[in-house]
C-alpha cells in the first residue's frame, strides 16, 4: 500500500489491511453493543494521564466522541489517535470534545500521549479493569482490552451514533466522525 495519511503519516498506520485476526471469545460480526441509540450513556470517574478524573457529566455541553482504543504503542491504535489529534481544530469547530479510553495503565497513557503529542484526555479503565468498557458493552474479556468502539454523545450525554471496526486490524473512518457529528 503506498501513499501518504494526514501530516505525511504512511498510511498502513492508519488503515492496515492485513487478514483479519480471529479474536478468542469475539465475533466481529456479532454487535456486543449494549447502548443503543437515544439512550443515556453510561456514567463513568476515569483517571486522565495526570491522574485528574474525568466525568462523562463533565463533558456535558459539548458534542463528544467517546473513542475506545484496544492498545497503546499499536500501529492501527496511535494512527487513529495521531489523525484525531491532527484533526482537532475541524472536530472542536463542530462542537465535540474528544476522549479515548483504554484498558491500559494512566502511566502506559501518559508515555504513549507525550510520544505522540496528544492534547485530547486520554482515560484509563484500569482498575477496576475494563469497567467503563463493560458498561459500554465493547470489552473483550479474552484480551482484556476494549474494542475498536467509538460512541457519539449530544450535549446532554445520549448516544448520537456508534462508529466501530468489524475488524481489529482496521482503524474507524474518519469520515464517519465528520457525518455524525454534523447530523
Amino acid at each position: 500500500m503506498g501513499g501518504e495519511g494526514p501530516a505525511g503519516r504512511p498510511l498502513h498506520r492508519l488503515r492496515a489491511r492485513e487478514p483479519p485476526i480471529v479474536l478468542p471469545g469475539f465475533n466481529p460480526t456479532r454487535s456486543d453493543m449494549t447502548i443503543e441509540i437515544g439512550q443515556p450513556a453510561p456514567a463513568f470517574s476515569l483517571p486522565d494521564t495526570n491522574n485528574e478524573q474525568v466525568t462523562l457529566e463533565s463533558l456535558r455541553g459539548n458534542k463528544t466522541l467517546l473513542v475506545f482504543i484496544p492498545f497503546p504503542f499499536t500501529s492501527v491504535c496511535t494512527g487513529e489517535l495521531c489523525e484525531l489529534q491532527e484533526s482537532l481544530g475541524q472536530l472542536e469547530e463542530l462542537g465535540s470534545n474528544v476522549v479515548a479510553i483504554t484498558c491500559d495503565t494512566r502511566f502506559a497513557n501518559d508515555a504513549w500521549a507525550k510520544q505522540e503529542g496528544i492534547e485530547y484526555p486520554v482515560l484509563s479503565d484500569y482498575w477496576p479493569h475494563g469497567e467503563t468498557s463493560k458498561a459500554y458493552g465493547v470489552f473483550n474479556d479474552s484480551l482484556g482490552a476494549a474494542m475498536r468502539s467509538t460512541f457519539v454523545l449530544n450535549a446532554h450525554g445520549r448516544v448520537t451514533d456508534v462508529i466501530r471496526s468489524e475488524e481489529i486490524l482496521v482503524a474507524r473512518q474518519f469520515e464517519d466522525y465528520l457525518t455524525a457529528l454534523s447530523n
